[in-house]
């Protein structure tokens, strides 16, 4: 259970670095973030609608992710390739 948990707060944590470098890069990702934090919960039936927002906060993030990942492929490589040599190194 205590793996389990780690597990999921290291993937927590990765995903929530992924977010934060995309917005601090990218002013599409910002502004999407801000207008999905800003808007208030009101009922029951805009759930229905936090799918679509999800979707398009989604596609914004996979557009940004793309972009930069074209613009700095070299350093694409490099971070992946560290990433993986550090996820080996802490598993073993």
């Amino acid at each position: 259970m205590r793996r389990v948990m780690s597990d999921f707060l290291l993937s927590a944590c990765a995903l929530s670095v992924i977010l934060v470098m995309l917005m601090a890069f990218d002013q599409r990702v910002r502004d999407e973030v801000r207008l999905r934090l800003n808007a208030p919960a009101r009922a029951s039936s805009d759930i229905a609608a936090v799918g679509g927002q999800a979707r398009s906060l989604l596609a914004v993030l996979v557009e940004s992710a793309k972009s930069q990942t074209q613009d700095h492929g070299p350093l694409v490589v490099m971070v992946v390739a560290g990433m993986v040599l550090t996820l080996f190194m802490v598993r073993t």
